[in-house]
C-alpha cells in the first residue's frame, strides 16, 4: 500500500504483526539499528504541508497502518495491511526487546509518566531491562539536545527506544538516530507512553472495536482536535481515489520505491 505526495510515495511496507515481529528481532538480535513508524490520516496531512516530515518518513526502515482509515483503503487498494496502532505496540515490541535481550529506553512526555510507565512495562513484561529514560521538554530534533540524546542512546547500548514526541518530531528525530545512533532501533509512538501510566486516558475498547475512537477523542478535545480530524476528513475523497487506481495498476508499478 502507497501514499502518493506529487512525484513522491510513501509505502506501508510491513503488513503484518507477524512480519515485524520477525522484522524487529532480526534486527534487534544483530543489534542493527531501525525506525519504525505508525502512519496514520493526520500523517498524510501532516506530510502534505511539510517537506521535513515527508523526507523522515521516507528514511523509515518500516511502516505500519495505525488507524483503520489507512487498513480501509488498502484494502480498497487491493494491497491489505493489518491494523498497527504505535499505542498497541508498546506492549509487543517490548516483548520482542526482551526475547532479544536488548536493552529499552523510553524519551520524550515528562518524568512522571516515563517513570510510571517503567514500572508498567517492567510489570508486564518479564526481563525487561528499562535502561534509560528521558523527557526532554520541547526538544528541536536538529538541535544539540537532540543530537546529546542520540548520542547517550548509542553509548548505552540501547537496542529500543521509544519516541514519544509526537509527529513529526518523533519521525524526524528517528531519521536523525539513523545516523548519529545506527545501532538503536526507534519506534516512534506518540501518547502510547502516557496511556501505559495513566496521564492519557484512551478510549474504551468497545469504542475501539466500533472503529470510532477518533470520535470520542475529538468529544473529549474539540478545540484541540477537532480540527484535527476535519483536515483528516478533506483528505479522504483524493485517497480514495488513489486508492481505487492503485487497485488496477500491476504490483511492479507502485514497488520501485526508494528504500533504506
Amino acid at each position: 500500500m502507497k501514499f502518493r505526495f506529487g512525484e513522491q510515495f510513501i509505502r506501508v511496507n510491513v503488513e503484518t504483526r507477524e512480519s515485524l515481529r520477525e522484522q524487529v528481532l532480526q534486527r534487534l538480535h544483530a543489534r542493527q539499528g531501525f525506525a519504525l513508524a505508525t502512519i496514520n490520516l493526520d500523517h498524510l496531512v501532516k506530510m502534505s504541508s511539510c517537506g521535513k516530515f515527508l523526507k523522515a518518513y521516507q528514511q523509515q526502515d518500516m511502516v505500519v497502518a495505525d488507524g483503520r482509515p489507512i487498513v480501509w483503503l488498502s484494502k480498497l487498494a487491493g494491497r491489505p495491511v493489518s491494523l498497527m496502532p504505535g499505542s498497541d505496540m508498546v506492549d509487543p515490541l517490548c516483548h520482542w526487546a526482551a526475547e532479544a535481550r536488548a536493552p529499552v529506553a523510553l524519551v520524550g512526555s515528562s518524568t512522571a509518566a516515563l517513570e510510571d510507565a517503567t514500572a508498567a512495562l517492567q510489570a508486564k513484561v518479564p526481563g525487561l531491562d528499562v535502561a534509560w529514560s528521558y523527557a526532554p521538554g520541547k526538544l528541536d530534533p536538529e538541535g544539540e539536545e537532540a543530537a546529546w540524546i542520540l548520542q547517550t542512546l548509542q553509548e548505552k547500548g540501547i537496542g529500543l527506544c521509544f519516541l514519544a514526541l509526537g509527529a513529526p518530531k518523533q519521525e524526524r528525530m528517528a531519521e536523525r538516530g539513523r545516523q548519529l545512533a545506527p545501532s538503536v532501533g526507534f519506534a516512534s509512538v506518540g501518547a502510547g507512553l502516557d496511556f501505559l501510566g495513566g496521564h492519557q486516558r484512551r478510549a474504551p475498547k468497545w469504542v475501539r472495536d466500533l472503529a470510532l475512537e477518533w470520535l470520542w477523542r475529538a468529544l473529549s478535545s474539540p478545540l484541540r482536535l477537532g480540527p484535527r480530524y476535519l483536515k483528516c476528513l478533506a483528505i479522504l475523497p483524493r485517497q480514495i481515489v488513489d486508492a481505487v487506481r492503485l487497485r488496477f495498476q500491476q504490483p511492479h508499478l507502485y514497488s520501485k520505491i526508494s528504500r533504506r
